[in-house]
């Protein structure tokens, strides 16, 4: 359990907190320990850098499946990038180390060593604790086949690898950190309107703030999940509870009213990145649809089984 959630789950149970006439319901968001690094992509321009950043962090939703969560932190001007040029970074999830790695690898040389004009760099500092480091330069080197020229700058290794546009530059690897994945809060609406309306709010209240990611397509996740299933296969399947076409048959969680919910999912650097996107996506989507159908909000826990982090929504309001 998190350092800062020393309350209790049901601490907060008996207060009433509401933002715009939005219910804020008493509950926590459960999330779990994940292996983390930050990459950064430079081009000859925003457009290039834009598409090799979207093309790696494609499919890279959820670990469920994709085995990486991964997306784009900030947009970079040329004076905060490491050679001078624009620049996009992207943070990355993984369950393990290794997997982070062979996902990590496997994007990098499909998506960003093909697109014209690209570098790729760590985007971690040296200073900032980790406890291995990620290959990249290190294991794309190979396809100059024999013809890659290493050199090595303030410390730090860096490849030339021949292309047909010139050469790719690749830093030799990059470190890799402690992260937080799952955060979440569920926007409970009257319809699919009012929750689209107050998700797109939320996640343009996130999108630029640091350390933080929202890895599911603009943000947002309609097939919020629980675990296990009817299924021996799966280990995941549809959260009946928040489903409004299930209200009459499950154990559910939605009032008459209540016809569509949406999830915005966060990973994180630290717990305060998290806890600070969270405030921010919450109240933007309070402020601007309390009024246009948005109804409550709430989050996704296991009980405290799945994960040690504990967003606990009134906390991180009050």
């Amino acid at each position: 359990m998190s350092e800062h959630d020393n309350a209790g789950p049901n601490a907060d149970a008996t207060r009433r907190l509401e933002i715009n006439g939005v219910r804020i319901e008493a509950t926590f968001a459960e999330a779990f320990d994940m292996k983390a690094t930050r990459v950064i992509i430079t081009a000859l321009d925003e457009i290039w850098a834009e598409h090799a950043a979207m093309a790696m962090s494609g499919f890279g939703t959820s670990v469920i499946d994709c085995k990486l969560e991964i997306d784009i932190e900030r947009r970079l001007s040329a004076k905060e990038t490491p050679d001078g040029r624009p620049g996009i970074a992207l943070l990355a999830f993984g369950m393990s180390g290794g997997e982070l790695e062979k996902q990590i690898t496997r994007r990098a040389g499909q998506c960003v060593l093909t697109c014209p004009t690209t570098a790729l760099f760590a985007g971690i500092t040296d200073d900032v604790p980790r406890d291995k480091r990620i290959a990249l330069g290190k294991t794309l080197r190979f396809f100059g086949d024999g013809n890659q020229i290493s050199k090595v700058i303030d410390g730090k290794r860096f490849w030339r690898i021949p292309v047909m546009d010139g050469e790719f530059i690749c830093q030799h690897d990059a470190p890799r950190t402690s992260g937080i994945g799952g955060g979440n809060f569920l926007l409970v609406a009257r319809d699919i309107h009012a929750a689209s309306r107050a998700a797109r709010a939320a996640i343009g209240a996130i999108e630029s703030m640091p350390d933080v990611i929202t890895p599911f397509p603009g943000g947002v996740a309609r097939s919020g999940s629980k675990i296990g299933s009817k299924y021996k296969s799966l280990i995941a399947s549809t959260n009946d509870a928040f489903c409004p076409t299930l209200r009459g048959i499950t154990d559910s969680q939605l009032g008459e009213g209540d016809n569509a919910v949406l999830e915005v999912v966060l990973d994180g650097l630290s717990f305060d990145a998290i806890a600070d996107a969270m405030r921010a996506g919450i109240q933007a989507a309070c402020t601007s649809c309390g009024e246009h159908g948005l109804v409550a909000v709430t989050a996704g826990n296991y009980g405290g089984k799945l994960g040690r982090h504990h967003f606990h929504l009134h906390e991180i309001l009050s």
